[in-house]
């Protein structure tokens, strides 16, 4: 026999009580296991301690030419000999709210928790901590970690492994790489060698030394999956990450990942994970790239970075065909600045790079990261495919302004989001076919960030845009230089959205 039944008031107001308790319980237990900005009322902040300790740090061993094998050999020796020189960080900044509760105007909640859950409360202000990694890599107290272990943060301190701990000075970041230079008042102190991250090889066994979820300094150990890998996040990174299946986790950011000789040959960045946690599938920062940043910061406070003056895109197979070229590598000119560097050099829309000063381009990331780890004013070679012959062009490299950025070469389909939010491509005549519009130049839109200008405006993936102010745009870079002119006007876009045709009003900043 069937039967229905329905709890009275007081039951389900009892029964929802418990089920609050439970789920709050349950979310401060999650809440203690994890690492990253937590929160807590503003207050006064701990002292940290830069008093040397009794213990004396010393000089590093040598690192060992002899590579450990598999052969059951213990790793204890290496571990004893890098682990000293990776460090803790830990970060705070302050943050005040804007005063609007985001939860729910529930009764019940205000009974049992008070005005916290009701619709507003005054603004207040909280101090975030976060937790990150360093690696020492001078004797004098320069650590490398990631900027975003450090960004934004107001005061950041340094534990080593011996328990001492210093308060650390920002010396440098630098966004585009995720690398940040710190500085200690420390001596004597133990540091890992960079090692040349061009001859890492995949299957080579490495070892990660870090902090994660902030159990305490731990040591993993995996072999390199892969070379030259790519974020899946369209950003403004320069990436050129070494995958690593040796676990990492979050507060590993900023840590080293070292070879069987003891040599740093990576700064531990980001992890590939739909849940959070590892599963096998990490990425390093090379340390060929971090030093180069690294001396910049420490040299200038600032990285410069050559620039073709470019876009470009990938070769296709069938671009490869069309251009009858051997193998879909290299990567397409779409567009050429004038007057920049490669236009200088003779440089056209159409050839396809295949060649950096003898470094062999595969795709537009790898001649991004190639151009820019060179100075501007830097004489560089680069090899092209034109009407299926190869070419060399001298090219005197000029310099990426912060402003160029987001038109800069290498960022494949005309270039990543940038500040405005967007992605785009030339308009061809197949894609005017395509999204039916009647213009006859511009560019597409391939994508908006969701919390971008772009995307504030009211542009979407499809929209070409033909005009800015009035002025005919072909080109992601010359869209890019019209929206960057100084005014205090917002831009007005000429926007052609399938058979209709608008106006559209794009703030600059």
């Amino acid at each position: 026999m069937n039967s229905d039944f329905r709890e009275t008031g007081s039951a389900a107001s009892e029964r929802r009580a418990k089920s609050i308790k439970a789920g709050l319980a349950a979310a401060l237990l999650l809440t203690g296991s994890l690492i990253g900005w937590s929160a807590s009322a503003i207050g006064p902040g701990p002292t940290a301690s830069a008093a040397p300790s009794t213990t004396t740090a010393t000089a590093p061993a040598a690192a060992s030419d002899r590579v450990i094998g598999a052969g059951g050999d213990s790793y204890a020796p290496l571990v004893d000999q890098i682990a000293p020189a990776v460090a803790t960080v830990k970060s705070e900044r302050r943050v005040r709210t804007s005063g609007r509760s985001v939860l729910p105007d529930d009764p019940l909640l205000r009974q049992f928790f008070g005005d916290r859950f009701g619709p507003d409360r005054a603004p207040r202000e909280f101090r975030q901590g976060g937790l990150g990694s360093a690696v020492i890599v001078r004797s004098d107290g320069y650590l490398l970690t990631n900027n975003h272990v450090v960004d934004g943060a107001d005061r950041v301190d340094v534990e080593l492994t011996d328990g001492r701990t210093f308060k650390a000075k920002v010396i440098g970041t630098d966004e585009p790489s995720d690398l940040a230079v710190l500085k200690i008042d420390g001596s004597n102190l133990h540091t890992l060698s960079l090692g040349d991250s061009d001859k890492v090889r995949v299957g080579d066994v490495v070892l990660a030394v870090g902090n994660p979820l902030g159990v305490g300094q731990t040591v993993t150990m995996g072999i390199v999956s892969a070379k030259g890998r790519q974020s899946v996040h369209d950003n403004e990174s320069y990436e050129d990450f070494i995958q690593t299946d040796a676990p990492i986790n979050q507060g590993n950011s900023g840590g080293a990942l070292v070879n069987t000789r003891g040599e740093l040959i990576g700064i531990n960045s980001q992890i590939l994970t739909p849940s959070g946690g590892n599963i096998g599938i990490g990425f390093a920062i090379p340390a060929n790239m971090a030093r180069n940043v690294m001396t910049q910061l420490i040299e200038h406070g600032s990285v410069r970075r050559g620039l073709l003056g470019i876009a470009v895109q990938p070769v296709t197979s069938e671009i490869a065909r069309s251009l009858g070229l051997s193998n879909p590598q290299g990567a397409l000119v779409s567009s050429v600045q004038s007057g920049g560097a490669a236009d200088t050099a003779g440089i056209r829309r159409g050839d396809v790079i295949t060649a950096v000063n003898g470094h062999v381009v595969k795709d537009g990331n790898t001649l991004r990261n190639e151009v820019s780890q060179m100075m501007p004013g830097t004489d560089t070679r680069v090899t092209v495919v034109r009407d299926g012959k190869e070419q060399t062009f001298n090219v005197r490299l000029g310099e990426l302004k912060a402003e160029d950025r987001a038109s800069a070469e290498g960022r494949e389909n005309g270039g990543d989001r940038g500040a405005f939010g967007l992605t785009l491509e030339p308009l061809t005549r197949d894609t005017a076919r395509e999204l039916g519009v009647k213009a006859t130049g511009g560019v597409v839109v391939t994508e908006v960030a969701p919390s971008g200008r772009a995307a504030d405006a009211g542009l979407r993936p499809g929209d070409v845009i033909e005009e800015v102010d009035g002025a005919k745009v072909e080109t992601p870079a010359a869209l890019q230089s019209a929206l960057t002119k100084a005014s205090n006007k917002p831009a007005l876009l000429l926007v052609h959205r399938g058979a209709n045709t608008m106006f559209v009003p794009l703030d600059r900043g």
